[in-house]
């Protein structure tokens, strides 16, 4: 599949730095800091591609990150399969898809139970590939999202878990945004991760990803060193 080059991209993206730059600001960070991770679920391989130049064309950080395993078969494509970017995995896991994503991603940021641990931990020793992995947190309390409880006890026993193998990495935590059109709850659920990450002091826990195109810029203030955007940088996934 092929596509021609979006003239409104450069524009799209530019707004999203602004963004990005503006919540930096007010935390007192560096927006540069921050690792712009491209959500690119249902993008052709030459969109993709295109959204990384011209990331990279403004001295910012990227990843490319996949929500469907069934999805990164299209990064073979010769637009993509020399694009020396790091890839990502974002979306929910299943055991049966964990030899895909551990030899595409290498990062998973949704490990959000033990039988996953378990099965990328497997697959990873089998490939004799390691994997950084972040730690999924349910800070919102909402049953549609996976995620461990965000209790300190809990997230430790998962690092600890990751560790054991030696295949996974743990490398911080991630949690989706609590879905309300409610300023303060959305802030209170990005909070809570910042929080828990501090509370847990391990020095090797210390990416935080959280923010999506419609709350990015609480996400930044509460201390996201990756943000994940689709749409605002894309536009609008086709139909």
């Amino acid at each position: 599949m092929t596509s021609t080059p979006d003239p409104d991209l450069a524009a799209r993206l530019d707004a999203v730095l602004t963004r990005i730059d503006a919540a930096a600001q007010r935390s007192g960070r560096d927006g540069r800091e921050i690792l712009l991770l491209l959500a690119t679920k249902t993008r052709t391989p030459a969109e993709i591609a295109e959204a990384v130049a011209l990331v990279r064309s403004r001295g910012r950080q990227v990843a490319v990150g996949e929500n469907r395993a069934q999805e990164i078969a299209k990064h073979a494509d010769p637009a993509l399969a020399g694009l020396d970017v790091p890839r990502h995995f974002i979306g929910r896991l299943q055991t049966n898809k964990a030899r895909d994503v551990v030899a595409f991603a290498s990062m998973i940021h949704s490990v959000d139970r033990p039988d996953i641990i378990d099965a990328l931990e497997r697959r990873a020793r089998t490939a004799g590939l390691t994997r950084k992995v972040l730690v999924q947190v349910n800070t919102s309390g909402e049953e549609s999202k996976g995620g461990y409880p965000p209790h300190p006890a809990e997230i430790a026993a998962a690092v600890d878990r990751l560790r054991e193998g030696g295949m996974l990495v743990p490398a911080g935590l991630m949690t989706i945004g609590a879905n309300t059109s409610e300023t303060g709850a959305v802030r209170a659920s990005l909070s809570r991760l910042r929080q828990l990450r501090d509370e847990l002091a391990d020095p090797a826990v210390q990416h935080l990803s959280m923010g999506m195109s419609g709350d990015l810029e609480i996400a930044v203030e509460e201390g996201a060193s990756i943000v994940r955007v689709g749409s605002a940088i894309f536009g609008p996934r086709p139909a």
